[in-house]
């Protein structure tokens, strides 16, 4: 699906989103950066055709955004928010596929080690009210 209203600035927003997910319980764990690097390739890589300047696909600005966040121990309650107010702000850029699609990833890196723990559902709580 192509649509020029993705950027750099909704994939890095779907990073935070991702590591509040995986952050929620206050450790992000191996099989939830496996899970979300994989979602990023096989489904994420092929919603649009943008590039940044390096040549390579926006959509892996999700996976930096992420890496960043967890390298620098940040908030995972922040990250949330941060996701929240860009997505108020661009109601656009978020139709129901790509709405389907973010709750597919967000649930699948809850799921991916042990299941979903208690912070983990009250996160994805909070995601399906604003999805």
């Amino acid at each position: 699906m192509t649509n020029p209203g993705f950027s750099q600035k909704f994939y890095q927003n779907l990073g935070k989103l991702f590591f509040a997910i995986a952050a929620s319980d206050r450790a992000v764990k191996k099989e939830e950066i496996d899970a979300l690097r994989n979602l990023v390739k096989q489904q994420w890589a092929s919603v649009d055709e943008y590039q940044d300047q390096f040549g390579t696909d926006s959509a892996y600005q999700i996976e930096i955004i992420f890496d960043w966040l967890e390298e620098n121990r940040q908030d995972a309650a922040l990250a949330f928010e941060e996701f929240r107010d860009f997505k108020k702000a661009h109601e656009k850029l978020f139709p129901p596929e790509i709405n389907y699609l973010i709750l597919k990833t967000a649930d699948a890196i809850a799921t991916s080690f042990a299941g979903k723990n208690k912070s983990e559902l009250i996160m994805l709580s909070k995601l399906k009210s604003i999805l």
